[in-house]
């Protein structure tokens, strides 16, 4: 064989690979079911929704994601949100719509109306989700399918009450705000 014909034929094996993609390529770039069996389903599917219509996905406690929620005030009339999860993990953006124990997605409510939807454990949010008053900034987990994680047929959740003031006259530096958390600070996870 020449080497023009070695050099097409390795070419040609290349893209043929190429075009064949991740599949047989394990788990992750499998096509149909691992071992000839269908993927288990993951939890149980609940009629309870949220607000947008999404049914509850109920898990054993055992094993169910957990998530705490931080809201405190900046210097600039933003306010600093900080999770922390417990058995989650965020997916990144674009990941398949299946629900996966432990993975998924959170969505931010300001007074239960929907601001974000997080892949990340920060966030600013803008002062201006957060007019004069007492205000429920709500953290809840979703599964990549849009499906709620829920507990005892209630949403994996977590919920802190901060109260924004109206700005104060000009010789004052800052607003005054306050935050108290109806849940614990993030970091306070009870041991198993």
């Amino acid at each position: 064989m020449s080497s023009w014909t070695r050099g097409s034929l390795a070419a040609l094996a290349v893209c043929a690979l190429l075009l064949a993609g991740p599949a047989g390529c394990g788990p992750e770039g499998a096509h149909g079911p691992v071992d000839g069996k269908p993927p288990e389903p993951v939890g149980k599917l609940l009629d309870h929704t949220d607000e947008e219509g999404r049914r509850y996905r109920e898990v054993d406690r055992k094993t169910a994601p957990e998530v705490r929620v931080e809201v405190r005030p900046d210097t600039d009339g933003d306010w600093d949100v900080r999770l922390a999860v417990r058995r989650f993990h965020f997916s990144p953006d674009g990941t398949a719509a299946r629900a996966t124990a432990g993975r998924g997605l959170a969505q931010l409510l300001v007074d239960g109306r929907l601001v974000v939807r997080l892949r990340a454990t920060e966030y600013r949010l803008s002062g201006r989700f957060v007019p004069h008053g007492t205000h429920h900034v709500t953290v809840r987990l979703y599964a990549d399918d849009g499906t709620v994680w829920a507990v005892a047929g209630r949403p994996v959740q977590s919920t802190a009450d901060i109260t924004a003031a109206p700005p104060e006259a000009p010789e004052s530096p800052e607003p005054s705000r306050s935050v108290s958390a109806k849940a614990p600070a993030p970091a306070a996870f009870p041991k198993p």
